[in-house]
């Protein structure tokens, strides 16, 4: 069976993006984030999706675990946390290891001149 258009073989279009006349079979669709527009192009305004529109196709997926971990079990130094508060540091971890978050300043003077 036979299709039900004309195959247009002289048939003449314009373009939606420039407006000049084209021949109908050389005008393309607009791809916008992979999603095909009517928007029809000649071939001089016609362009592929950009590849930053499709994001959504793309794998978002980004493991922070290791898969059966061995950590440093020797190191007690590895296992010291360091605790900040008041302004900074002040106290002891929880094993007992010295804090040695601490916080240096200077405060100095103004001198004031008035002629």
């Amino acid at each position: 069976m036979g299709s039900s258009f004309a195959q247009g073989k002289k048939a003449f279009g314009f373009c939606d993006v420039c407006g000049q006349r084209c021949d109908l079979h050389k005008l393309k669709a607009l791809t916008v984030g992979l999603k095909v527009t009517n928007i029809r192009a000649c071939p001089e305004c016609w362009e592929p999706d950009h590849p930053q529109l499709n994001i959504r196709a793309r794998s978002m997926n980004d493991p922070q675990a290791l898969r059966n971990p061995r950590p440093d079990t020797s190191q007690a130094e590895s296992r010291d946390t360091q605790w900040g508060w008041a302004p900074v540091g002040g106290g002891n971890s929880e094993s007992g290891a010295p804090n040695y978050l601490v916080a240096n300043g200077n405060v100095g003077t103004v001198t004031v001149v008035t002629t």
